[in-house]
């Protein structure tokens, strides 16, 4: 059921609440009309320009004047073939700032997508190229317009894509079943027009479909060959009758203790701001601003068709602009609240995502649990978590992007990884070196998912130092006569030329971020620390593109002193450019870290080795990280959870949550 009532949502306005339609529309016409811009000039994205963060707490702690409300505008001229950032002030209506970005291209269009299509069907090269695999209804060809990536051979100034080509039976098959191998377009898309047809050889397109839809998946050519559902699955319903615990006002969102706002960029999709917890009745912050600042995706595989696959999903792309609308019951489970999202189309129109963010609580098994065997006496709490996410679709990929605010003062981000293999095809028993066979003639290249997550500290206020934490086992010797101690080890990172960090499992290790002017009654600073999750390194060697484009993922943790125009680890434009700059750039200065306004940069990675069950649609890998509380608070913050209605059932049966008996197998009677 979703939760739109008045007792849960009410209106107000922000200055870190996204852009509203009517203003995306009001930016628009401010820079036509002052700008005089004919119609070469296109829209990239139209996002909010996020008040001095001074401002903002001034505003909100101190009663402060109302921070000015702006928008931040990346425009492309395709006419004159540069990009531009422009700043449009909505308190004065006037454009206050207008900036000509040399040497760089913004992202990719939407608008892009559909004409390099039209382009690549249309041209006697690539026709004649589908000819020759036996394709002749070009109608069928689905054309996924991949990010050029970076050729120091291509002239300075054109702006590229490189279409990959698949081909479907019908109009709703999945197309990624019959890739084209070894065909590889390069379009200009300022020109409009094929600048070269690369085909590598002909390999004969696979011969069975991989459908995934029930419609289609009992076809006898699809692989996997099923024959019917599944008719054993029960209703799982999710119910709370007295609503959600969770209260909205406008993009602020209250929830056991957690206050905090939910926020939107056409580039970085979900935003969390000022997440803080309501301590006893004092309000301590813990995070000002949290977002992920970039994806790169490489392929392993040195083919012709696959060595082109090196893409920064969000800082070529924009993930906000690929956001799903959410479904009720699919996406989502349970009482939920949808925040819609406001992009923008290339004229500088709204463009509505309903449903684009979805809110919920769930039940997360036992929070705590004791029990006294002496008075035989129990103590046990659930565990509840507010769930905030989004979903986005990069062609044949879809990432789930999960926080969850948990009652024990943590906070986990996630990553979920779905969707469809990016595909190749194989020869008549040829065997892939670089990736696995996933059914006849085909297969998935191996591949890596790197992600970076930029969040803005505020642990109990604006100054934090971070250290590095690891275990460390004692010399055996008088300090450690047994050989059974060890302890922690806690380096403070000083500078930004120190604070580039990899994991160590090995030795458990993590990072503090602390307050060193706020001292507990046990004499130690207010901290929260960052546990690492599954993770990996990039295998691409040093003179790669991966190597000069995605230095962010080669680290696992950087910190960075705050600075507003440092938002993104791969820099701001990374499309077809060589060394785009980001983390390492923000570190040349080599700030001082110790009790400053720090920004911690955690990357991490999904390694993939394709899996015939990764066929015809992948089930979902979980990837992220936790910020858990260290000294944060005097205690477990969970101890005030009431206890649960007793719904359990002592004896033979097995009962549900509500008390209803569960059938059994099995059990005599």
């Amino acid at each position: 059921m979703s939760v739109q009532s008045a007792e849960v949502r009410t209106a107000t306005t922000n200055p870190l609440q996204p852009l509203a339609p009517d203003e995306v529309r009001r930016t628009a016409q401010i820079l036509r009309e002052q700008r005089q811009l004919d119609e070469q000039v296109r829209f990239v994205t139209v996002s909010l320009h996020e008040p001095d963060k001074r401002e903002v707490l001034d505003h909100d702690r101190n009663g402060g004047p109302v921070p000015e409300r702006a928008a931040f505008v990346v425009l492309y001229d395709r006419g004159h073939q540069r990009t531009v950032e422009a700043v449009v002030s909505l308190t004065s209506g006037d454009v206050t700032s207008w900036q000509v970005v040399e040497d760089v291209q913004p992202s990719v269009m939407l608008e892009e997508f559909f004409s390099a299509e039209e382009i690549t069907r249309a041209d006697p090269r690539w026709q004649e190229a589908m000819r020759k695999r036996g394709v002749t209804d070009f109608s069928l060809a689905m054309i996924d317009p991949w990010a050029a990536g970076y050729d120091i051979d291509d002239p300075a100034g054109r702006r590229l894509l490189r279409p990959l080509t698949f081909v479907r039976s019908r109009e709703d098959d999945n197309g990624y079943a019959r890739p084209v191998e070894g065909l590889v377009v390069l379009l200009d898309m300022d020109r409009m027009e094929v600048i070269d047809v690369c085909d590598h050889g002909v390999v004969p397109l696979p011969p069975k479909a991989g459908n995934y839809a029930p419609e289609l998946m009992f076809d006898d050519d699809n692989r996997p060959a099923f024959t019917t559902l599944r008719d054993d699955v029960k209703p799982l319903e999710i119910t709370q009758p007295e609503g959600p615990s969770f209260t909205v006002d406008g993009h602020a969102v209250s929830w056991q203790n957690w206050r905090l706002r939910v926020g939107y960029t056409p580039r970085e999709g979900l935003v969390l701001h000022q997440v803080g917890y309501e301590d006893r009745g004092r309000l301590r912050p813990v995070l000002y601003r949290a977002s992920l600042s970039e994806m790169y995706i490489p392929y392993g595989d040195p083919a012709p068709t696959h060595r082109i696959k090196n893409v920064f999903d969000e800082g070529e792309y924009g993930v906000g602009m690929l956001l799903n609308p959410l479904t009720l019951g699919c996406d989502c489970l349970g009482e939920i609240f949808y925040f819609d999202a406001t992009a923008n189309d290339q004229d500088g129109g709204p463009v509505t995502i309903p449903n684009a963010i979805c809110m919920h609580e769930e039940d997360y098994g036992i929070s705590w649990k004791h029990t006294d065997f002496r008075t035989e006496k129990v103590e046990v709490r659930r565990s509840r978590r507010l769930v905030i996410s989004c979903v986005a679709t990069v062609g044949n990929y879809e990432y789930g992007f999960f926080w969850y605010l948990y009652t024990d003062g943590s906070i986990q981000y996630e990553v979920k990884l779905t969707g469809v293999l990016s595909t190749g095809a194989l020869a008549d028993g040829a065997e892939p070196r670089h990736g696995v066979v996933v059914a006849p003639g085909l297969y998935g290249p191996h591949h890596q998912h790197f992600f970076n997550v930029r969040l803005d500290m505020q642990v109990d206020g604006e100054r934090n130092s971070v250290y590095e934490v690891d275990a460390a086992a004692v010399p055996l010797g008088p300090d450690n006569p047994y050989g059974n101690a060890w302890v922690t080890k806690k380096t403070l990172l000083e500078r930004e030329s120190e604070a580039r960090r990899l994991i160590d499992p090995l030795i458990a290790r993590v990072w503090y971020v602390v307050n060193p002017n706020e001292i507990t009654e046990l004499g130690q600073p207010t901290a929260y620390k960052l546990m690492p999750g599954d993770n990996v390194l990039p295998l691409q060697q040093e003179g790669s593109q991966a190597f000069a484009r995605a230095q962010f993922a080669y680290k696992h943790l950087w910190v960075t002193r705050f600075d507003p125009h440092e938002r993104y680890a791969a820099g701001d434009y990374p499309n077809q450019h060589g060394s785009p700059g980001g983390l390492l750039e923000y570190q040349k200065a080599d700030r001082p870290l110790e009790n400053e306004d720090v920004v911690v940069w955690y990357s991490f990675g999904a390694h993939h080795v394709v899996r015939p069950e990764d066929w015809p649609v992948m089930p979902a890998t979980y990837i992220g990280f936790t910020l858990k509380p260290v000294g944060f608070f005097d205690g477990n913050p969970a101890l005030d959870m009431p206890r649960s209605v007793a719904a359990c059932h002592n004896g033979a049966g097995a009962h549900d949550g509500a008390g209803h008996a569960v059938p059994q197998r099995g059990v005599a009677e």
